[in-house]
């Protein structure tokens, strides 16, 4: 658990902090509750105050009604309190608690602390960043307020995972003879051909079991070179153009790996991302100085060094795999873009573009002219 610098988290000052999670509410109050205990990381004067909201662009839930009954239940209803309804339209209850604004030009903002654990699929899946940024402009402090996670980060790289490749392509292959079956039997049974209805089925199975990332829980060396970051985020300063995804144009969206198939075991059976979240103070010109310290920062990876999280890493699988020949390094070229889909806000489609070629290795490392080179290749992937 980060904690803040005791120096920087001044005596006598009423602390307000954001939470969007009845857990994570529940947790921070009991930090809290333990530092105030041992007197080490906030002053037993400080009055610490967490507003748990429970806000959503699409619905409105009962679960605020549960979390009160957790916060009472616990005897911790006097420093939580429970907000239901969506971020744009909610307010603090700013004279009741005599919330005041010294920080920023707007009177709502008087958080110093936001919790949100927003974090979808590679990151982006669910777009609930777009909410985080809109309570961050309205109740943060813009000078020491501070984000939790404060930096995001994600990450691509070229994988190994025949099994799981093999199995959706076999899956695949089963599904369209399931339809092969069911058209013959109609036309022989009934006499109604439904060969017109094929092409559009194959389109569907195709997308769901070859186009579509698949979650993955992969092995360290299932990853076959150093990852690419395509994404970095400051939570303080991103912006809502930054949460729609990772845009073609950004530098960030082009990779080139270099895979040694001398080094590593092939073939490439497709891409993976994952992301990672910091926990740690502000670097941002306006905050750097301004806004408190962490003195133990965290760090959360979702990559396959880290082992099991509950996001995994979505992979993306080749229709067919790219192999790896001993004494040749294999290259990739190409750019990821992620955008939301038209008909779901929530959900993303990926687009990888890449061209391979492979050169031989000579005896002192350097590379030969290329032996091989591909056509560009360019797949659009659903992110379920």
């Amino acid at each position: 658990m980060w904690e803040l610098d005791p120096v920087s988290w001044q005596h006598g000052l009423r602390k307000r902090v954001l939470v969007k999670s009845m857990p994570v509410s529940y947790l921070f109050c009991c930090h809290v509750q333990s530092c105030v205990s041992r007197g080490d990381s906030i002053s037993q004067h400080t009055h610490t105050h967490i507003y748990s909201l429970f806000f959503s662009t699409v619905e409105y839930t009962d679960m605020a009604k549960h979390a009160q009954k957790v916060m009472e239940a616990n005897g911790v209803q006097d420093i939580v309190t429970v907000i239901q309804g969506a971020v744009e339209e909610i307010d603090l209850p700013f004279e009741a608690d005599g919330l005041i604004a010294n920080d920023g030009d707007e009177p709502t903002q008087v958080v110093d602390i936001i919790i949100s654990e927003w974090m979808g699929y590679f990151l982006l899946r669910e777009s609930m960043l777009d909410s985080l940024i809109r309570a961050r402009d309205k109740f943060m402090r813009p000078k020491t307020g501070l984000m939790m996670p404060s930096h995001t980060t994600m990450y691509f790289a070229p994988v190994c995972d025949e099994d799981e490749r093999k199995m959706c392509s076999q899956e695949y292959s089963n599904s369209m003879n399931d339809w092969h079956e069911f058209a013959e039997g109609t036309k022989s049974t009934y006499g109604v051909d439904m060969k017109v209805l094929e092409s559009e089925f194959d389109r569907e199975q195709r997308e769901y079991y070859i186009l579509s990332s698949r979650w993955s829980e992969l092995p360290p060396d299932a990853v076959l070179c150093e990852p690419a970051m395509v994404k970095y985020l400051d939570m303080v300063t991103c912006t809502i153009a930054d949460s729609r995804g990772v845009m073609p144009d950004a530098p960030e969206s082009k990779f080139e790996f270099s895979v040694d198939g001398s080094k590593v075991c092939g073939p490439i059976s497709g891409f993976a991302g994952w992301f990672t979240a910091d926990f740690k103070s502000r670097t941002d010109p306006v905050g750097a100085d301004a806004a408190p310290k962490l003195a133990h920062p965290a760090f959360l990876s979702t990559g396959p060094e880290n082992g099991y999280t509950h996001w995994g890493q979505q992979t993306f699988f080749l229709p067919s795999p790219i192999p790896l020949l001993t004494n040749q390094t294999t290259k990739l070229v190409g750019n990821m873009e992620m955008m939301r889909t038209q008909a779901n806000s929530r959900l993303y489609n990926a687009r990888i573009t890449y061209t391979s070629s492979r050169s031989k290795v000579e005896e002192d490392g350097k590379e030969s002219p290329v032996l091989f080179k591909s056509e560009e290749v360019s797949q659009v992937y659903q992110i379920p």
